[in-house]
């Protein structure tokens, strides 16, 4: 089968098209025909380096899929040949999987049937961005109706799909992003849009809230951006970030403040949350473009950017 290999680790220019033996599903497991894969910032950061998560180059990168089941394994009942599911595979350990190809195979248990309202380039977009925010503005801080909600990065893959679930929520929501995407950020619902390069942005959730502070914050931006935040949220108030905190963390404590770390799991029902909200209108994919699986180098130098909004999907096949 065709597959974009990651030789080495290193530059995006690195990619290579190899032709690659198609993985055969074993017990419990199914084959999937990719038609779409979602590139992520992780993809980019274990193509430069993935020593340091355990893995070994040539390796095939990829955490998100939509596709037609192929085959299915033995014991596997809740899905035939010929369904259209959607997915985020492992990309550490034994199981590891990468979806930069043209078949995947994935235990059936983390498998979910792909939203219908959804093209295959829009649903291998949600998967692992869209799960990230679930798993942090549902289950870990558990927003509620009428809270005020900061999400940092509110432009980006993981944070366009924090904003839309925080409204789903009945939050208030104020989100940061650059001057480009202040926009982006009102489209997709935002009630205050904050430019993070002329605004202070403590500042700003400290005035939005009559001095309070806000009952939540999400950083998908990473450094400091928590420690930063614990000045503009409520005493008790949570945060939860997805790329570590750093910093000076005093006043999270001095506040009874909670930090939530997130790392997302593998599972079926968060998908199948995630498609009610999807089929209900309230969540979709902020998608920005969508390439040819040989232009993964392309992809993965935006993602080496750090700049963009949504999420860049790679079309496998057709």
């Amino acid at each position: 089968m065709r597959a974009m290999v990651t030789p080495e680790f290193g530059p995006p220019e690195l990619f290579e098209e190899r032709d690659v033996p198609r993985p055969e599903p074993a017990p419990g497991e199914i084959l999937v025909r990719v038609v779409a894969a979602g590139t992520n910032p992780v993809d980019a950061k274990i193509r430069a380096d993935g020593t340091a998560f355990g893995l070994e180059t040539p390796l095939v990168l990829g955490a998100d899929v939509s596709g037609i089941v192929e085959e299915v394994g033995p014991g596997v009942t809740e899905f035939s040949p010929g369904d259209e599911v959607y997915y985020t595979p492992e990309i550490f350990g034994e199981k590891s999987n990468g979806s930069y190809a043209e078949y995947n195979v994935v235990p059936a248990a983390i498998v979910a049937p792909k939203p219908p309202s959804l093209s295959h380039e829009e649903a291998a977009a949600v998967p692992l961005a869209g799960g990230t925010a679930y798993e942090a503005i549902v289950r870990r801080l558990d927003v509620k109706v009428g809270e005020t909600v900061l999400i940092h990065g509110g432009a980006g893959g993981v944070g366009s799909f924090a904003i839309q679930i925080a409204k789903a929520a009945g939050a208030r929501v104020l989100a940061t992003a650059g001057p480009d995407n202040q926009k982006t950020l009102e489209d997709l619902g935002a009630d205050v849009a904050i430019d993070y390069r002329s605004q202070d942005v403590s500042e700003v959730a400290l005035s939005e809230t009559g001095g309070a502070g806000v009952d939540a914050v999400f950083d998908t931006v990473g450094g400091e951006t928590c420690a930063q935040s614990a000045a503009c949220t409520r005493p008790f108030g949570r945060v939860a970030t997805i790329l570590g905190a750093q910093g000076d963390l005093t006043q999270l404590y001095l506040k009874n403040q909670t930090i939530y770390g997130v790392f997302l799991t593998r599972e079926r029902r968060r998908l199948e949350e995630m498609t009610r909200l999807i089929e209900r209108g309230q969540m979709r994919p902020l998608l920005d473009e969508v390439l040819d699986l040989t232009q993964v180098a392309k992809a993965h130098a935006r993602l080496d950017s750090g700049h963009g909004r949504g999420k860049i999907v790679l079309r496998v096949s057709s």
